[in-house]
């Protein structure tokens, strides 16, 4: 093992740097990481043993002890749930014969929840052994357990493929694109490299205008001015500028990124040198949710056809001087990375926690430089942006959103997807579109957005009324809303929290802990009141946008479904605990055999 390591070490040039990477290269090959890695690691790059650990111990996918040689991650998300999770759960339990979070006896088969990994159009789905296995049932778990027993390799377990480069030698995955509606400006027709050789005819600051001009919005869910942070990144001092794109994707009911990583590498690729040209900066790194190392290889692939062909690397399309080169960082598991300075952390091999602000990663983002954080979906749009013009741009949209978006549709619909559309669209016609009927409620922008009912619906979707990252989950009326969305969402947020925060630490708990009490027959009115005043508090205590929108989904169901909380609550009285003492003690009397006596 010693050896093993070290030349997994020294592949990353004993960089502390890249801890993340050698972590993941351990965990990849071995099955796990031994508190003998830890010990080697931490010598040879010259850092504390609790340096390693923290790292270590921050992300999802670490692991410090064996969990199987077959490791399955079922996606708990609220649209799995909705799709039939709960049987196949139940299927692999029964056949593997341990319960989740668990290993089998035999160590052959470990059974492990997760949250969404992107692939909410297309659920239950799981992740093994790096493999996305899409649209599980009963039957299909007793098939790949079966398989499992038999020692088959994952990728024999399947052979049936998905659309698209889905099929392609290096990906063969039985994801499906869905892509549903094809707009102006990301799935119109698009010549690669075409937009470099134009922009190595103008100069930077005459990229920037353009870019300005256009007044693109980042598509992350901020919505910041992307010509801005581009401008203010230019003009911050520093040795050095970097480029990241947020490819992390972590937010629930997202999965547009996974297409543009698909289906659009080449103009995503292309949006990163752009931006390179305009910051002046040399390197770019590509964050990646680890969920998505199915595309690796393809994307590197990508990557090193573009160097061959003067689109990356030195001298890019006979501009002298103009060196861009780009990486791939995958992360581990961490909702919280897709926070700018939380990723920026994440990349340089740390816990992904938020930094403080100011200073601005425009100021000191990565390695303390300045740095600009880029969603795929904004950089892939500058391309189209930069051959055809700010005008044409700016003619398709909103007068504060400027554009087209792209949106992730999954739930109770007809036909879940990926969809381009232009800003202001009513949520009303979505609904139309997607074949989507007799609903309840729509979360806009996943359980940190706004969740919204029928009387919302003529609203529009763009930055001046609901704005969004892209998540849709559409909520019918045979669903639960408290139970079976908003509470799980409360869950999400408290097993992401990176911890930094008290609020986001302990009141999340707290929250979810008084909704349980609401949902159990205890809730009193005053609890209504406390539940308000927490969530905005939350608001205010939080440094972080996850910490800050932790409570949306207690939050925006109290002011859009208020009916749902009061039917529920006992009107007749002013005070409840709701804790039930003789139900506590009732475990422990069992034990010694005697009854309580309250």
């Amino acid at each position: 093992m010693s050896t093993y390591v070290k030349n997994i070490i020294d592949k990353y040039n004993n960089d502390e740097t890249r801890l993340m990477d050698i972590l993941i290269d351990i965990q990849s090959e071995i099955g796990y990481i031994p508190n003998e890695a830890v010990e080697q690691i931490s010598q040879s790059l010259n850092i504390s043993i609790v340096d390693v650990e923290q790292t270590l111990t921050f992300y999802h996918f670490f692991s410090q002890k064996p969990i199987g040689d077959y490791v399955v991650y079922l996606n708990n998300s609220v649209v799995a749930n909705m799709m039939g999770r709960s049987e196949v759960a139940k299927t692999f339990e029964e056949e593997v014969g341990c319960g989740f979070n668990n290993v089998s006896d035999d160590g052959k088969i470990g059974l492990y929840s997760t949250a969404c990994i992107g692939m909410s159009d297309q659920e239950p789905a799981a992740i093994i052994n790096g493999c996305v296995f899409t649209k599980l049932s009963p039957a299909r778990v007793k098939d790949i357990v079966a398989d499992m027993r038999a020692g088959k390799n994952v990728k024999e377990m399947f052979n049936e493929y998905g659309d698209g480069q889905n099929n392609s030698e290096l990906i063969k995955s039985m994801v499906f694109n869905n892509i549903r509606k094809r707009g102006e400006v990301l799935f119109s027709d698009y010549e690669n490299g075409a937009a470099l050789k134009k922009v190595v005819t103008m100069t930077q600051d005459e990229v920037i205008e353009e870019v300005k001009t256009s007044y693109i919005r980042g598509r992350g869910g901020a919505g910041f001015p992307t010509g801005l942070k581009w401008d203010f990144c230019r003009k911050s001092e520093g040795e050095i500028r970097y480029l990241i794109c947020n490819a992390d994707e972590g937010e629930p009911g997202t999965f547009k990124e996974r297409v543009i990583l698909t289906e659009l590498p080449k103009m995503l690729f292309e949006g990163m040198a752009i931006a390179g040209y305009a910051l002046d900066a040399k390197n770019g790194v590509l964050y990646l949710r680890s969920e998505y190392t199915y595309l690796k290889d393809y994307l590197e692939n990508i990557i090193q056809e573009l160097r061959e062909t003067n689109q990356l690397g030195e001298n890019i399309a006979g501009k002298q001087g103009f060196d861009f080169d780009i990486r791939i960082q995958f992360g581990a598991g961490a909702y919280v990375c897709g926070e700018e300075s939380a990723l920026i952390e994440s990349a340089e091999g740390k816990r992904g926690e938020p930094r403080n602000r100011p200073p601005f990663p425009v100021q000191k983002g990565y390695m303390q430089q300045p740095t600009v954080v880029n969603n795929a979906e904004t950089l892939c749009s500058v391309v189209k942006i930069l051959l055809k013009g700010a005008d044409w741009y700016t003619m398709m949209g909103t007068r504060e959103s400027s554009g087209t978006k792209l949106i992730s549709v999954s739930g109770d619909c007809r036909y879940p997807g990926v969809y381009e559309i232009e800003w202001g669209l009513r949520i009303r016609d979505m609904l139309e579109m997607v074949g989507a009927e007799d609903i309840q409620a729509v979360q806009v922008g996943g359980p940190s957005g706004t969740c919204i009912g029928e009387r919302s619906f003529k609203r529009t979707i763009c930055y001046e009324d609901f704005p969004t990252g892209g998540s849709m989950m559409i909520i019918d009326n045979k669903r639960n809303l408290l139970k079976d969305v908003v509470k799980h969402f409360m869950d999400f947020f408290i097993e992401e929290s990176c911890g930094s925060c008290v609020p986001c630490r302990a009141l999340t708990v707290i929250l979810k802990n008084k909704l349980q009490k609401i949902l159990d027959g205890n809730g009193v009115m005053n609890d209504l009141t406390e539940l308000k005043k927490w969530c905005n508090m939350m608001k205010q205590a939080n440094r972080c946008g996850l910490g800050q929108t932790a409570a949306n989904p207690i939050l925006t169901t109290l002011e859009n479904f208020p009916e749902e909380y009061e039917k529920l609550i006992n009107k007749d009285i002013d005070f409840n605990s709701g804790f039930d003492l003789s139900a506590a003690v009732g475990e422990s009397c069992e034990a010694v055999g005697r009854t309580p006596n309250l």
